[in-house]
């Protein structure tokens, strides 16, 4: 951006703050920045990226400057620098989805507050006012929704619900919407085959009828009854689960779900749907007993909680980095396995006292990484469902193992291929041996060093490849960064509030 361009962004960037009648010290809290930058900014003597523009604009509701945007985005990233300082967890990915789907249970106004401004909510947000919800943005990270008496499904963003995989997860609460509808494949992370049966066998027990055909499903809603309903989820999937209770919900009688995640993100589903007046038992069990209701009309707002597996990454980034740095807000129920982990291969790290999310139901901590030498675990590592190690976690442990001395086996068991993707650390200097498609050993210590690679397309995989930058020396390039965007909200900004130097720049 040249200087005048700069000027002139800048005189647009007053104007509209003044006409919202902001302070630069409200606009830089928004932002999450200072008021100097707020100034600096105005004053045309800040360079804006492309992604400080979209988030002003997102704040303001309006054109601030029309630029050119490609289609692919980019990182360089300078590692080897000492991180320091403090950084709070936003709010869940999978939690902030789920929400947004139940929201289509509610004839009333759902307002979700600090909702992750992340790429997979953008597709769900398309997705539903497609098919005319009114999805309004109140600030930077509010959104405020409102359904009509009658959706047209006819008319869904078809390009949109095929770049997520939580689109599948609109059959629950669309469970008797209309008689018959159309619903696009899902899409989404490239990690092998992951069936959609284990949801058709739990929605067929409310008698939704599902076929594929021709790249769509072809939905037939069961007719309405009051039947009491008792099934075991072959699969204790996260979005299984959250399916079939968005699916009893609204449906009269008692629904019994028994094998069901009592992982994070379906834990903040249940908080909503109680806040709707929905009665559910046993939050936090594998048992649920869901009472529900088939007419909701109800104001809400509510806020989702924060991400255990953000908090994980940036709870990495201290460790590889070997950096003293302070991750606040961490959801310590949902990372109790991972921190006894770590402690065990030597990680020192200090935990605050608990304290209560917005929500006023998860419990947070702060924790401290702190300088130390690793070793390899002696028995491998490997997710199991909640309250095991969570299956999103694994991947960062291949980064931190690392930095450890010996050699830790990492067994990923629940994908075909992101094992597969996780040697793309060697292009960094990893010594990552690819047993099988689940199994990998890492042997450290790793001495990281600079390189250009392109991104993965699985979210994890990808997320790790950028830690492991900050910790090679010299200037690494991260390619076509979407996959990471999916899943984090301006993750390279926010690491560099804690010392790293991380540039978008795009071709």
């Amino acid at each position: 951006m040249t200087q005048p361009t700069a000027e002139h962004v800048g005189l647009l960037l007053r104007d509209a703050r003044s006409e919202k009648g902001w302070t630069q010290g409200q606009l830089a809290a928004e932002l999450g920045t200072s008021q100097s930058a707020v100034a600096r900014m105005e004053q045309g003597k800040q360079n804006l990226s492309l992604r400080m523009i979209e988030r002003l604009e997102a704040i303001f509701g309006r054109s601030i400057v029309k630029v050119g945007r490609p289609q692919m985005t980019h990182l360089w990233v300078e590692g080897g620098r000492t991180l320091s300082g403090a950084v709070d967890v936003n709010s869940s990915k999978n939690a902030g989805v789920a929400l947004l789907c139940a929201s289509l249970i509610n004839r009333g106004t759902t307002t979700l507050r600090r909702l992750a401004r992340i790429e997979e909510v953008n597709r769900i947000v398309e997705v539903l006012t497609s098919i005319g919800v009114e999805c309004t943005w109140l600030n930077n990270s509010d959104l405020r929704i409102r359904r009509p008496e009658v959706l047209d499904l006819g008319t869904m963003d078809v390009d949109a619900a095929r770049r997520t995989r939580s689109v599948i997860m609109l059959l629950g609460p669309l469970l008797d919407e209309t008689d018959e509808y159309l619903l696009p494949y899902a899409g989404g992370c490239d990690l092998g085959t992951r069936t959609v049966e284990p949801h058709m066998q739990a929605l067929r027990e409310f008698g939704l009828r599902v076929e594929a055909k021709s790249g769509f499903y072809s939905v037939a809603a069961p007719p309405a009854d009051g039947e009491d309903r008792s099934f075991v989820l072959t699969e204790r999937g996260d979005t299984v689960t959250e399916n079939a209770i968005m699916a009893a919900a609204h449906r009269e009688g008692t629904t019994v779900i028994r094998n069901a995640s009592p992982n994070y993100m379906v834990q903040d589903l249940c908080f909503y749907l109680q806040g709707l007046g929905v009665g559910i038992e046993g939050i936090g069990t594998t048992t649920l007993r869901i009472t529900g209701r088939s007419s909701i009309d109800v104001d809400i707002e509510y806020f989702p909680s924060e991400d255990p597996i953000e908090a994980m990454s940036l709870i990495t980034a201290g460790i590889v980095t070997n950096s003293e740095v302070t991750i606040r807000r961490v959801p310590i129920e949902f990372m109790e396995i991972e921190l006894a982990t770590l402690q065990q291969m030597g990680q020192e790290l200090e935990i605050s006292g608990e304290y209560k999310a917005r929500n006023g139901r998860t419990r947070l901590v702060d924790v401290t990484t702190k300088p130390s030498e690793l070793r390899a675990p002696q028995d491998k590592i490997h997710p199991m469902p909640f309250p095991g190690l969570n299956i999103d976690n694994l991947p960062f442990f291949a980064v931190i193992a690392g930095n450890a001395e010996g050699q830790t086996m990492i067994h990923d068991w629940v994908y075909e291929n992101r094992a597969i993707y996780l040697t793309e650390l060697n292009k960094l200097g990893a010594q990552v041996q690819l047993l099988d498609p689940h199994r990998i050993y890492v042997n450290g210590p790793t001495k990281w060093r600079a390189a250009e690679i392109g991104c993965p397309p699985a979210l994890r995989p990808a997320a790790c490849l950028l830690l492991a930058m900050l910790a090679a020396r010299g200037t690494s390039e991260l390619r076509n960064i979407y996959v990471i965007e999916r899943g984090y909200e301006d993750l390279a900004e926010r690491l560099n509030t804690i010392g790293a130097k991380v540039e978008y720049f795009q071709d």
